[in-house]
């Protein structure tokens, strides 16, 4: 049974222009570039220059009068015969045909040369071609080729391998001819490619050595039968089972450590995606003084169409139906560039006063670009400055970056979490992890600092952490345990 009833409901919902500046606000600069680009392309009612000043005042009246000239036309029902040619200009296909491109004669034109390159597989596949080989075993050797990776590495179990080439090619085969075809492949160059795990690609550039060297004789004894000892750096008990001195040791350690890991990354100048970072800041320190200004050199100029405008006017006077959709149309295709306009200058305004505020926060580190001159900052100390919520000051630093005298800089970077001294002063993590790299590049090698030591160190400096914190910045900043560094 229905019934009606009273009910109050607290909901938050975004308009379309909210949710268009929130997309805005995350772009980069050379994001943004594309996005307007397509807009520009998208909505004939916006175009590239300038706007006069009259017709920014001017444009809301306009629309609001069009609003009371639909109304007024709605009332009249009146229908006449309205042809679009009559309000366009003869030459506006034309012209539109003519532009082939956005780009204006000032404006910075950036081209990343690319180098024309063949990959591993046909480096292989040449090399291939030169073998004695029946057809059959061609295409047998020529599947395997297409199963080894960037790397050089057949990482497939060769039971698989024999299913799937019955299966994709129709080619019935056996584990050993597999095998044997693998061997030869082995031959190619660079040497160690078709390797199925580390141990095999170093002893496979191995035997391409002279044998006669005592020094890649050990070498070879010990990627055979001391691999494990060799990948967790116990020297001591290598040295031990193969009853060698010290020196000797270093030596054959120094000879399998100048082969390659991944001989595919060197035998193919494959195509590798090149990303070039565009700064959306730039910050100039002019004898203490900061200038900051947004990279927009390639960013155009937006203004509504003036043609459009005139249309909507000439639209507005006429009393038909049809006059009336295609208001409707205009004044919508209006609305939008306004709106995308807007997005521009807020997003503008937005950037520019969360990046002052980090400039602010961070004067310090900005006047020497000394990183132990960080301060701890988290989201909502800009937050707090600039009066912005938390989410977007976390969509205004994701993926932009700043170039300064120091470099080009992630905003991301200048946020860290803060520790205390023995004094109660708060400190950047930051500050801690530049102390753990400066001590472990002067370590000795030989008796590399552990996760303890380490600690122990910046507790002398004043400095309040757990061990487990330590091993956390040690592996953030990429750098391997003590007994990984150790060398000889």
């Amino acid at each position: 049974m229905l019934k009606q009833s009273l009910s109050q409901k607290l909901l938050q919902k975004l308009s379309p222009q909210q949710i268009q500046l929130m997309k805005m606000l995350q772009l980069p600069t050379i994001a943004l570039e594309q996005r307007i680009k397509e807009e520009l392309e998208a909505n004939p009612a916006l175009e590239e220059g300038e706007e006069a000043e009259d017709e920014i005042n001017n444009e809301e009246d306009e629309i609001i009068a069009d609003d009371a000239a639909d109304g007024e036309n709605e009332e009249a029902g009146v229908e006449e015969d309205f042809s679009v040619e009559d309000y366009m200009d003869e030459d506006e296909g034309e012209s539109y045909k003519l532009k082939t491109n956005n780009v204006g004669p000032d404006d910075e034109r950036k081209e990343i040369p690319i180098t024309s390159s063949i990959t591993l597989q046909e480096i292989l596949e040449n090399q291939l071609g030169l073998q004695s080989l029946d057809n059959h075993q061609y295409q047998v050797a020529l599947y395997l080729i297409g199963n080894i990776d960037d790397d050089g590495y057949l990482r497939r179990d060769l039971a698989s391998v024999v299913d799937d080439i019955a299966f994709s090619q129709n080619i019935t085969t056996t584990e050993e001819e597999l095998n044997e075809m693998l061997h030869i492949i082995q031959q190619f160059d660079p040497p160690g490619v078709g390797a199925r795990n580390l141990q095999e690609c170093l002893l496979l550039q191995l035997l391409r050595k002279d044998q006669k060297q005592e020094v890649v004789q050990l070498a070879i004894k010990v990627v055979q039968t001391q691999m494990a000892e060799f990948s967790k750096k116990h020297y001591d008990k290598m040295g031990k089972n193969l009853a060698i001195s010290e020196v000797r040791l270093k030596e054959v350690v120094h000879e399998i450590l100048k082969l390659n890991p991944k001989p595919g990354n060197s035998g193919s100048d494959s195509q590798k995606s090149i990303q070039e970072i565009i700064p959306d800041f730039m910050l100039f320190n002019n004898d203490g003084t900061f200038e900051l200004s947004l990279n927009s050199r390639n960013q155009p100029e937006l203004r509504i169409s003036k043609d459009y405008r005139n249309m909507l006017d000439d639209y507005s006077k006429e009393k038909n139906k049809q006059s009336k959709e295609a208001s409707s149309f205009v004044r919508q295709k209006i609305e939008s560039a306004k709106w995308f306009i807007d997005s521009i200058r807020q997003r503008e305004n937005t950037l520019m006063a969360t990046m002052r505020a980090i400039m602010e926060y961070q004067f310090d580190y900005f006047l020497e670009g000394d990183e132990t001159k960080l301060k701890p900052m988290i989201l909502k100390d800009i937050a707090d400055r600039t009066g912005l919520d938390i989410s977007t000051i976390s969509r205004v630093t994701n993926s932009k970056y700043v170039q300064t005298q120091f470099g080009t800089l992630p905003l991301k970077s200048f946020f860290s979490e803060s520790l205390s001294t023995d004094t109660g002063e708060e400190v950047s993590s930051k500050e801690v992890k530049k102390i753990l790299q400066d001590n472990i590049a002067v370590e000795d090698k030989k008796k590399p600092l552990t996760d303890d030591a380490l600690t122990k160190l910046l507790t002398k400096k004043g400095y309040n952490i757990a061990r487990r914190t330590v091993a956390k910045y040690r592996e953030l900043l990429g750098i391997p345990v003590a007994r990984m560094r150790k060398e000889l």
